[in-house]
């Protein structure tokens, strides 16, 4: 959870910011960086992160994160600089540019310090400890994260950018690096007595005492939904202020409380940030797929870079709300994300690529922006009459490049502003959109980060085996089967039901998560209620039990971000924070209490159970920082639907009652076959022609039924 620094203060941390604010660089850095070139080669040309790749030409020394590293620093007696970023952040493209790729600031580090490269999205379990200690020290989170450590790894200064002069009080680069090593040189025994203190502050800090609760009630749901509807702003939606982030979890679990409570209100929140947000720029008009945040309350300028994982949430964020209102635009806006990832984000054997940059050809924006004059000279007068009316293209445009030198002028970003097109305009704005795409696929693209990442392609899986089973298209199926196929070649090793977090270039590491695991698993349960493959079950099977013996905490409850035995972590953190992606304890304990309930096992529901019991502290008294487990909260406290279909499983009467299963909007269900490792009381219905549903709760089930319309009525 984010945290107040007033909870750590530091008091030797405050005196070199003083210090540093009023202070004089060693060596002063020119306003123009040093060129980028390939004179220098590091160690970071060895790895496979391109986020280090990005790197390994800079002239500063860079290490991996690793033993070498650590080594180094402890022989030599020098603390460690930890720069933390990822392959598509624009502010970690600035500083490279600004000072990594500067000879003095390289100069400096290889003399004072052991410099450090970690891409957060391989190591989110290293990036946690140290963003929650910069946060600790009143220096806010956010990449690129450039923290300082003893050669113990234990942290005692840091921040966020730091930019190469001076300017807004803030210091510079080298200032900064400058007055480290002196504090460093002159005063080490009061910084590592200060980072002793700071490490046992994050220690308690991150610790959950079990408070034996056996209370895991409904009650808690309602405040909950009471205090995200606080925060939703009524004109352009959302929850919350600019810069807006869709942040899935939280209006997927208003919808849901919305419809359980027969809330209208709380349901129109969600229909109408959906609504605002597909209308946005930050939806790509063009492409599809969604960037990662709004900088403005309109959802209209986006930060350009594309996630994975936000895309992913979004597919099932829309079809939530396509099943809840009907609205056929919803389910559109599902399909153009799984266009883009099909068409941009789609390595060939299966696997999902992580992200796209927000910069082409170094200017923010480029590959996506208009100007009026261009629109002009490629569109016929009547496409451009209507496409401007649209989109809003003006002469001044919407977005302003803040780069330099020679910031791009009347830049429009796309977006719905009229969504009154009639039926004769139609054709020609469909007509103009393809000379656009057609024309813009020409651009430089943005830099795409290829690496596989297994967590992320776990979220990716699920939503295109629901969008298949829901919008009945089997091709988005086939993507899902080939996608686990692919994650359970090049990731899984069945010999020792190990899941690896990474693969890029035929290369899988060696790190276990506990995000790989619960995303996989999540993915995987939806694959099976969409097919009811038992094979997909059995895997599901062995998910998880691999990571109940990885990662569960048996006598406290809840789980680890990282497996025991990590040699290279100074904290073993249960993260339950659900922010731009859900924490590995709700997707865990959610995928555990539907695995439980299509298998009937008891561990399975005592693990979801005590997860659910030891943050319960955090479900009653900061809900708005748990949607997710909040959702898996509203799972456990009720007996789940229970759709069993019998027959041939791939009949065409079978398919059509998976189809109608899923057709209701009903969040707390789960749908099973009577093949692989399921519940007993599944095994014993009886089959009534090719295909017959049951709809069950407990042991009562309704009259069987053959019938696609007559499933989805009882499911409703």
């Amino acid at each position: 959870m984010p945290l107040r620094p007033s909870h750590l203060a530091v008091a030797l941390v405050a005196a070199m910011l003083a210090a540093c604010s009023h202070g004089t660089p060693p060596n002063p850095v020119k306003s123009s960086p040093s060129p980028i070139s390939h004179r220098h080669t590091n160690r970071l040309a060895q790895q496979k992160s391109p986020y280090l790749l990005q790197h390994a030409h800079n002239p500063v020394d860079w290490f991996p994160w690793g033993d070498e590293a650590f080594a180094k620093a402890k022989a030599e007696g020098k603390p460690i600089f930890l720069s933390i970023g990822y392959s598509t952040c624009h502010w970690c493209h600035v500083m490279e540019r600004e000072s990594f790729e500067n000879e003095e600031v390289a100069a400096f580090l290889r003399e004072h310090f052991i410099s450090i490269k970690l891409d957060r999205e391989e190591r989110p379990d290293v990036d946690k400890i140290y963003m929650t200690a910069v946060q600790a020290m009143g220096q806010g989170g956010g990449w690129p994260l450039n923290v300082f450590l003893t050669p113990e790894l234990k942290p005692f200064y840091g921040g966020t950018y730091f930019p190469p002069e001076p300017k807004f009080g803030r210091p510079s680069f080298l200032q900064m690096l400058g007055k480290v090593a002196d504090v460093w040189k002159n005063r080490r025994g009061e910084v590592t007595d200060q980072a002793e203190v700071l490490h046992a502050k994050l220690e308690m800090f991150t610790t959950t005492t079990p408070t034996n609760s056996t209370d895991l009630s409904p009650a808690l749901l309602k405040p909950a939904l009471d205090a995200m509807k606080e925060q939703f702003e009524p004109r352009y939606g959302g929850f919350g202020d600019a810069p807006k982030f869709p942040r899935p979890t939280q209006p997927i679990f208003v919808l849901r409380q919305g419809v359980r409570l027969k809330d209208d209100e709380a349901v129109k929140m969600v229909l109408h940030t959906c609504e605002r947000m597909a209308a946005g720029g930050m939806n790509d008009q063009l492409g599809g797929g969604f960037a990662r945040y709004s900088t403005d309350a309109k959802w209209l300028v986006p930060h350009f870079e594309k996630m994975l994982y936000d895309n992913a949430q979004l597919a099932q964020l829309y079809l939530d709300a396509h099943l809840v209102s009907g609205r056929a635009d919803f389910a559109d806006v599902v399909r153009d994300i799984l266009r883009y990832v099909q068409r941009d984000m789609a390595h060939p054997d299966g696997g999902f690529y992580s992200a796209e940059d927000a910069d082409s050809e170094g200017k923010e924006g480029k590959f996506y922006c208009w100007t009026e004059a261009e629109l002009q000279a490629l569109l016929t007068v009547e496409e451009f009459a209507v496409a401007s009316r649209v989109f809003g293209i003006t002469a001044k445009g919407n977005f302003v490049d803040h780069s330099d030198p020679n910031p791009l002028p009347d830049q429009n970003v796309l977006s719905i502003v009229d969504p009154n097109i009639g039926t004769a305009d139609r054709p020609t704005l469909e007509s103009a959109k393809a000379k656009m795409f057609a024309t813009r696929a020409k651009r430089v693209r943005p830099h795409l980060d290829d690496k596989v990442l297994t967590s992320w392609n776990g979220m990716m899986l699920g939503a295109f085996a629901r969008a298949g089973a829901v919008l009945k298209d089997p091709a988005y199926l086939a993507t899902a089967e080939k996608n686990l196929k692919f994650i359970r070649s090049a990731m899984w090793d069945d010999k020792s039901k190990t899941l690896h977090s990474r693969w890029r270039d035929g290369e899988r590491d060696h790190v276990q998560l506990l995000d790989a695991y619960a995303n996989l698993l999540a993915g995987t349960l939806e694959l099976y209620s969409a097919t009811l493959d038992p094979d997909h079950l059995a895997f599901a099977v062995d998910l998880a039990e691999a990571m109940l013996k990885r990662f569960h905490d048996p006598e406290h409850g809840g789980f680890w971000q990282s497996a025991a035995g990590s040699t290279d972590l100074i904290l073993r953190v249960k993260e339950d924070y659900d922010g731009a992606e859900p924490s590995g304890n709700s997707t865990a304990t959610l995928a555990l209490l539907k695995l439980a309930a299509i298998t009937e096992r008891k561990d399975f529901r005592a693990a979801a159970d005590g997860t659910l019991r030891l943050f319960s502290p955090h479900l009653k008294d900061r809900p708005l920082g748990v949607p997710q487990l909040l959702t898996a909260l509203d799972f456990a406290v009720e007996e789940p639907k229970r759709v069993v279909l019998v027959g041939d499983r791939k009949s065409p009467e079978f398919r059509k009652l998976i189809e109608a299963a899923h057709a209701t909007y009903q969040p707390n269900k789960v749908i099973l076959g009577q093949d692989g490792p399921v519940e007993a009381f599944a095994k014993t219905l009886p089959k009534h022609g090719p295909a017959t549903a049951y709809v069950c709760t407990g042991t009562a089930c309704q009259p069987p039924t053959d019938q696609a319309e007559q499933l989805a009525k009882l499911m409703r």
